[in-house]
């Protein structure tokens, strides 16, 4: 068994629910043990490895350096404890994500249906073994304690929480070991935790025993980079400031307004840009991926085999949810990539940046770099799914500029749209790092966000509380999409007229998930062979 074989066992045992998405055989039976004696196996076996894998001298170095980067990256998150302190967030909370994920699967056959229901007997340990560590572990904030309560309160309330059609048995473990299992996580929660956990005055990771060390790990394992929180704060500052001009531009064509506060101000205070129902947003999604999955040929070597479909966030989950995110294909072709797009609150929420979300969330986004990955022949699976938030983050940030290159927006105030995004992208190197490094409290990261983007307050919020819930996540976007850009930079100068954008694409999107660094040997051996 090679290295990245023996990596990709400890990751799809870390997180069983991503190893069936990412089509890993073996483990979709099981939920996580998420006790410390349990992570303290896991960090060994991870150690072990990385250990091996810095003394190897393979000659596949690409592989080497992505089994580094995961290894170290596990680590790190098992050192950090997040598991304690993180409740409420649909993606990124133990408790909340097997809830808003094993709904969506659809096992085909009968031994996947035999272990979907393995998998539901099994929710009374894992929620127990769950309750048991955050009763020791990491004060959580206290908010988080109630969006949680409320997350599991809609989910208890929905007549049937798992569509799958399994017979009798499926309702008999819902109503004998789910529901049971999770009411008593959520009396857990709604006894021992919520009114004692963090303020939101002291909501960041700095608040913590070691919780600025430990924000600096997480740092370096989102970014893949040596950039410190301070660097990123002050980034993000700057590239607000660069952002202003293309505010008055584009501000002047669409409003007549050429003042930056002002256009900001108006994109945030006129009711005419909220959506006016669920079905126009979904419609509008829709539109946008089928242009850009028309237009994607011309401007890719390959494009995924994988169909990319649009649907909204589940009730159950959409009032903690993202504002949207997708979830990969099966690499067997049984399920296609699928992007969410939240629908909760629609009147309040912004209908400008609806054609860049989707072309971030799914085409030429992540649903091509996700596809594409699981579709290259001849690679280690590890390198295929290896979650890697600053290239996966980066590319489909990337991806909103590239759009414009390839006329994809439908107007100015699209258009508009994506430079409002891209604030956001760096509000969130101020926020993130204020909250998390600088002992911000929460009131002063939302004001930042209220002054610097124009998120609606529901949006404002969620940004907030995914800053408190997945620390240091949020930097990767404009930290990977400028890695990138200096690639092409790089490319370009290098090659002149030799440079083609189409190739540059199949190799950023040709070697799997990479860390950034392992990116830019990757890109350079490219330039190197291009130039003989």
């Amino acid at each position: 068994m090679t290295l990245a074989d023996e990596l990709l066992h400890v990751l799809a045992t870390w997180s069983p629910l991503e190893a069936t998405y990412a089509g890993i055989p073996g483990y979709d039976h099981e939920l996580p043990d998420p006790s410390e004696p349990g992570h303290a196996r896991l960090r060994a076996e991870a150690a072990g490895i990385l250990d091996r894998a810095r003394a190897a001298t393979d000659p596949d170095r690409v592989t080497l350096g992505v089994v580094v980067q995961q290894a170290e990256a596990l680590i790190t998150r098992i050192d950090t404890r997040l598991v304690e302190c993180t409740l409420a967030d649909p993606l990124y909370a133990a408790g909340m994500s097997h809830l808003a994920f094993l709904p969506q699967l659809e096992p085909a056959g009968a031994q996947a249906e035999e272990d979907f229901l393995t998998r539901l007997a099994a929710f009374p340990a894992f929620y127990g073994a769950l309750a048991e560590r955050q009763r020791g572990g990491r004060p959580p904030v206290d908010r988080m304690a109630r969006n949680a309560i409320g997350f599991l309160d809609r989910f208890l309330a929905l007549d049937t929480p798992f569509p799958q059609e399994l017979g009798a048995r499926r309702d008999e473990l819902v109503d004998g070991a789910v529901r049971p299992s999770l009411a008593r996580y959520r009396e857990f929660l709604a006894t021992e935790v919520a009114g004692r956990g963090r303020s939101d005055e002291e909501s960041g990771l700095c608040w913590l025993e070691d919780g600025e060390a430990d924000y600096a790990a997480l740092v370096r394992m989102h970014t893949t980079t040596g950039h410190t929180p301070a660097e990123l704060h002050q980034l993000g500052r700057d590239v607000l400031a660069e952002l202003d001009a293309e505010y008055a531009e584009l501000g002047g064509r669409v409003f007549g307004l050429t003042d930056p506060a002002e256009v900001r101000r108006r994109l945030r205070s006129d009711e005419s840009l909220r959506w006016r129902d669920a079905e126009e947003m979904l419609e509008t999604a829709r539109n946008a991926v089928a242009r850009a999955t028309a237009a994607a040929p011309g401007w890719f070597p390959r494009v995924p085999k994988a169909e990319c479909v649009v649907k909204k966030v589940p009730d159950a989950e959409a009032p903690v949810a993202a504002a949207a995110y997708y979830m990969p294909p099966a690499p067997d072709g049984s399920r296609p990539g699928v992007y969410f797009t939240n629908t909760h609150d629609v009147h309040t929420r912004d209908r400008f940046i609806a054609e860049t979300v989707a072309f971030h969330e799914a085409v030429p986004g992540h649903h091509f770099a996700e596809s594409l990955a699981l579709e290259l022949p001849g690679l280690p699976r590890l390198r295929r799914i290896a979650l890697v938030t600053a290239y996966d983050e980066g590319w489909a940030l990337y991806t909103e500029r590239l759009a414009a290159e390839m006329g994809l927006f439908s107007s100015d105030l699209m258009r508009l749209g994506m430079v409002a995004e891209e604030s956001v992208r760096a509000a969130r190197l101020v926020a993130d790092t204020g909250l998390n490094a600088l002992r911000w409290t929460r009131e002063q990261c939302t004001a930042f966000l209220r002054a610097h983007t124009v998120l609606s307050e529901v949006e404002v919020q969620s940004e907030a509380d995914r800053y408190v819930e997945e620390p240091g996540q949020a930097l990767a976007y404009l930290t990977g999409r400028r890695e990138i850009q200096r690639l092409r930079r790089f490319a370009e100068e290098t090659l002149g007229d030799g440079f083609d954008l189409k190739e540059f694409h199949g190799v950023v999107l040709g070697s799997g998930k990479l860390p950034l660094t392992v990116l830019d040997d990757v890109v350079r051996g490219w330039v190197g062979r291009a130039k003989v």
